[in-house]
């Protein structure tokens, strides 16, 4: 073996994919062969108390792969430092759990590093409980290798008695003395205690060539190029200096030049090879498609992080569908004010959106067209039926950098931007046409009697951009719920499923009439309100009803007003008509204290949401929260323990409030909403009522929130669940 410097540290560095298949294979190996294997701990003053606990984590991680048991594997233990101590024999602790449950209480003795003394106890009593040679007997040291005497002779007298030595090197080896202890080829016999995994799979690894069971099926022992790095000590050249020489001439001395060096520790690699385990990685196939990115999980499972409007199923299909037939034209701002890197972005954007949502029989017609001081329409609306074709000529579009004049671009495409659309003969285009336009750069000329004018035309128009020029979007589209803004470069691409979503409601404005929901709307009714503000407030609830269709079969509504405490106005079957909860909400009371919106979203979950209330098992459900923004540090958890049983949690907030703390409780931007002032709310309304039916199409667990009372348990079965009770009856446990 290649003796290595005294003062030296050994790593095994693999790439990240080997590391990656190694770690696979770890959760599968198991050395099920009749053995008896003995571990000799270092328990010397050199390693110390600290290393010396992480030698028994290491041991008990080695105890891991292989199969303890009566008639298979056995382990023992000795203890070493000035004298060696036995620990355990192997016929004490037969299961792998009792093993490692003693390797934890061992106590750190301490004392010299006297290895040989410990190799010789192993020649003069054997392997203590052992089965006297008729198994194979395997011995791993695991220690400093810096022994106080002479180990050669000890370890070649072991080696000769056919045991095979596995030396662990722990904390900063002496690797050349470790390498004297092992058995040949020391590279399988010399293992790293630093890196568990690695040297459970190199033990297992060199075993299975001999004694342990084939590995599993994809799995395979095979050598693979790693790299030994050492910590050397190496003497090297500081400089020179002045330093006086004898001269020939009597009476005279020459001044010359002297070397002086210094001790330097420094990192040496060492190309090796490493004998290990690897199991094939799952996300070698490449799974994930449109970009996805595989994540291993362990041995043939994965998980794949799809983009934004993929993850239709696990390997990120396209989710979303444009199935409305639409005329759909990007008009794309491409001047000097959204610069290069911004139209750039936009481009990617418009590719990212239309591979998600453009199926191979999609309706809808596609065209783009971009804008400075002029209009061009470099792809006319329906020219191309395939995306790859669409791709390639919205790769091909070039910036311009002129100034921004959105109103003329918009004029011009009222009048020029559908004309192209085929039109056969058989058959009548009568498509919604819808303008998206894309800028986050104030506009240099008029807007707003352009947008009317495209308006008129009954073309519909949203606006997608940063939230600099909110106001002007809203401007153009003349409804703030077909205004979509993004908050940072990442943010546009987040916002795709909402362009899908304004895009198809130019069909289906409504939408929400025949949505089977159960809605709770809480507001805050304390001092930090006001009155005037709170009665804003409920007239805006009241106004909303309008938009449901108020049933026991469709939709029921229920109102908790909120300021310390929670107080239920009525509760979700109290109402079965519009007319009723018109007259109801008149009543509600301003309640003028502090506010706690945490009390109030746990009173919506134990008494409101509740099915003694009214709450509907398989229903969507969903909870509007209305608030200045005040109270809300205690409501993060409670709205998460609302989430994680199935119902929506949507912040609604009126004024300046803390974005983090609401972020918290609404769980995501999507289901956070921030008005300006109580007055624009009704602006909004159309908004929230679209966002609150949206969630209602979406897959409904039964048992989520229980519907069970009383503790009872629900089992979900094909299209239905039951109760299973505890001391109750009843098909909801509700009766004693």
């Amino acid at each position: 073996p290649t003796v290595l410097p005294v003062l030296s540290i050994q790593e095994i560095h693999a790439d990240q994919e080997m590391i990656g298949k190694i770690s696979a294979a770890s959760q599968l190996m198991q050395c099920s062969a009749s053995l008896d294997v003995l571990f000799l701990l270092d328990g010397s003053y050199s390693i110390g108390k600290g290393s010396f606990e992480r030698s028994k984590l290491f041991a008990g991680k080695l105890c891991d792969v292989l199969d303890i048991h009566p008639d298979r594997v056995r382990v023992g233990m000795i203890q070493f430092s000035s004298t060696p101590h036995l620990e355990f024999p192997l016929d004490l602790y037969l299961t792998k759990q009792e093993v490692k449950e003693r390797v934890k209480r061992i106590v750190f003795r301490g004392g010299s590093t006297e290895t040989g003394r410990a190799l010789k106890y192993v020649l003069r009593k054997g392997f203590p409980g052992g089965r006297n040679s008729s198994v194979p007997e395997v011995l791993i040291i695991i220690s400093d290798g810096k022994s106080q005497g002479s180990t050669a002779m000890s370890a070649m007298r072991v080696k000769e008695r056919q045991i095979t030595v596995f030396a662990v090197g722990i904390k900063f080896p002496r690797w050349e003395e470790l390498h004297v202890l092992a058995s040949e080829p020391t590279e399988q016999h010399v293992l790293f205690a630093g890196d568990a995994d690695d040297a459970a799979n190199g033990l297992y690894s060199t075993l299975a060539g001999s004694v342990c069971s084939t590995t599993a099926p994809g799995c395979k022992v095979e050598s693979h190029p790693c790299e030994r790095r050492t910590l050397e000590t190496v003497k090297e050249l500081a400089g020179n200096y002045a330093c006086w020489k004898g001269s020939k001439q009597p009476n005279a001395v020459r001044v010359s030049l002297c070397p002086f060096y210094r001790w330097k520790r420094v990192l040496i690699k060492h190309p090796s090879r490493c004998l290990r385990t690897v199991c094939p990685d799952p996300c070698d196939s490449q799974p994930c498609q449109n970009g996805g990115t595989c994540v291993p999980e362990g041995l043939g499972k994965y998980h794949c992080l799809c983009p934004v409007g993929y993850g239709g199923d696990i390997h990120c299909a396209p989710k979303l569908s444009l199935e409305c037939g639409v005329d759909l034209l990007f008009l794309m701002d491409s001047s000097a004010g959204v610069t290069l890197e911004g139209f750039l972005r936009y481009k990617a954007f418009l590719k990212r959106f239309l591979q998600a949502v453009m199926g191979r029989d999609s309706p809808m017609n596609v065209g783009v067209a971009q804008y400075d001081n002029d209009v061009r329409i470099p792809i006319e609306v329906g020219q191309h039926k395939d995306a790859f074709s669409l791709m390639k000529s919205i790769d091909a579009l070039n910036f311009s950098g002129g100034g921004t004049l959105t109103g003329r671009a918009l004029q011009y495409i009222a009048q020029h931007g559908f004309r192209s659309t085929p039109v056969f003969a058989d058959v009548q285009d009568d498509l919604p046409r819808v303008v998206v336009l894309l800028t986050d750069s104030k506009s240099q000329d008029p807007v707003a009697e352009a947008a009317k004018y495209v308006r008129d035309r009954d073309l519909f128009l949203i606006g997608v951009g940063s939230s600099s020029v909110r106001a002007e979007l809203t401007k153009v589209t003349g409804n703030p719920k077909q205004t979509i803004v993004y908050s940072d470069p990442q943010d546009l691409f987040n916002r795709i499923p909402e362009l899908q979503r304004r895009i198809c409601s130019v069909d289906n404005p409504e939408g929400c009439q025949a949505q089977s929901l159960d809605l709770v709307f809480a507001v805050d009714a304390s001092a930090g309100v006001g009155l005037d503000n709170f009665l804003l407030l409920r007239d805006f609830v009241r106004s909303s009803f309008l938009h449901f269709s108020i049933n026991r079969d469709v939709t029921q509504i229920a109102l908790v007003v909120y300021g310390s405490k929670a107080h239920t106005a009525f509760a979700l079957d109290t109402h079965t008509s519009n007319s009723a909860l018109l007259q109801a909400i008149d009543q509600v009371p301003f309640l003028g204290d502090s506010a706690s919106a945490g009390s109030a979203l746990l009173h919506i979950y134990g008494d409101v949401m509740t099915v003694q209330k009214g709450a509907r098992p398989g229903v969507n459900k969903a909870v509007v929260v209305l608030t200045n923004g005040g109270g809300m540090e205690d409501a993060a958890a409670p709205a998460q323990q609302l989430r994680d049983n199935g119902i929506l949690v949507f912040v609604v907030v009126i004024g300046d409030a803390q974005r983090d703390t609401l972020l918290r409780v609404a769980g995501s931007p999507s289901y956070l909403l921030h008005i300006s002032s109580y007055e624009d709310l009704r602006h909004y309304q159309d908004l929230i009522i679209e966002r609150i039916c949206e969630e209602a199409k979406t897959p409904v667990n039964l048992c989520k929130p229980n519907p069970c009372m009383n503790q009872g348990v629900c089992i979900l079965g094909p299209g239905s669940y039951r109760c299973e009770c505890h001391g109750w009856e009843g098909p909801h446990c509700e009766s004693s």
